[in-house]
């Protein structure tokens, strides 16, 4: 069943509004392993290093008074873009969406409501490409992007405590 939901856009200006939401929900979906996972105890800092970004842009969805999930990201600085090293050569236009997160609340998985704000996010941009990170391990967070256009184009481990990601990357729009 696919939930009525309330689907909003806020920016680098909306942070203070919406950071403590962002952290309660990636709480809650990692509940079973926040008190080991040092990467991901992390995650407001995460929060705070991409709202800190002019072009931070982030789409919560709710169904009522529920928050249900959350994407955000923000655009690369030309000529820095991480995945450019696993691309030769790298396409011509460049201009770059970092597709940060995505997390839906366990209720409301496989409903749709991933698709939806992803989709509401993406449409929202004007890059040339979105480009995004998944943990190797989770190769059905991997074809789920792969079925929304993404490609995977190689892998990185970022951080020396991070897990080792997929590079994918997505030509926009979308189609």
């Amino acid at each position: 069943m696919t939930p009525a939901l309330e689907l909003r856009h806020y920016g680098h200006d909306d942070l203070s509004e919406i950071r403590q939401t962002l952290i309660d929900v990636h709480a809650d979906v990692h509940a079973d392993r926040m008190a080991d996972d040092e990467f991901r105890q992390k995650f407001p800092w995460f929060v705070d290093h991409w709202g800190g970004n002019p072009g931070f842009s982030c789409m919560i969805a709710r169904e009522g008074d529920e928050v249900v999930g959350f994407a955000y990201g923000a655009p690369g600085a030309e000529g820095r873009e991480w995945w450019r090293e696993h691309l030769d050569p790298a396409p011509e236009k460049a201009r770059t969406f970092h597709f940060s997160e995505l997390m839906v609340r366990e209720q409301w998985r496989k409903t749709g409501a991933a698709e939806r704000l992803h989709r509401a996010l993406m449409d929202a941009r004007d890059d040339d490409l979105a480009a995004l990170l998944v943990d190797v391990t989770h190769p059905k967070v991997e074809a789920l992007y792969q079925s929304w256009g993404y490609r995977k184009v190689g892998e990185d481990q970022p951080f020396p405590d991070s897990p080792v990601y997929a590079v994918m990357i997505v030509d926009l729009p979308l189609r």
